[in-house]
């Protein structure tokens, strides 16, 4: 099993920035892909931003320039920096990790944008 646990979320004001991140640990075999996607109250989960290992990354195109994800693949660890935050970036942002064809999701950590 492979355990998935996202930190870094709070309360910040528009126009600030945040960095999430998210840790995979337990009994890894190889993992491939790292994720990041939200939920806003009310509507469904959209992905935001993936990378794989080799470092190929993938945005949700309304977040390209202001969102950057990063991974450090020896700490099985996956980053999001989000700048110029936009209260209609309010959500809970969750992180998703596929390990040997197998996705885990972790909690969620809110995000809440706010002044």
């Amino acid at each position: 099993q492979v355990q998935v646990v996202e930190s870094g979320g709070g309360l910040v004001q528009p126009g600030g920035s945040l960095r999430l991140s998210c840790v995979a640990s337990g009994t890894i075999s190889s993992i491939n892909f790292m994720g990041w996607y939200r939920q806003a109250p009310g509507k469904q989960r959209e992905l935001v931003a993936t990378i794989t290992s080799g470092g190929n990354t993938n945005y949700l195109n309304s977040l390209k320039g202001r969102f950057t994800i990063s991974r450090d693949n020896a700490k099985n660890t996956v980053y999001l920096q989000m700048n110029s935050l936009k209260p209609e970036d309010t959500g809970v942002y969750y992180c998703k990790v596929r390990d040997s064809g197998r996705d885990y999701w972790g909690q969620g950590t809110q995000v809440t944008i706010s002044s």
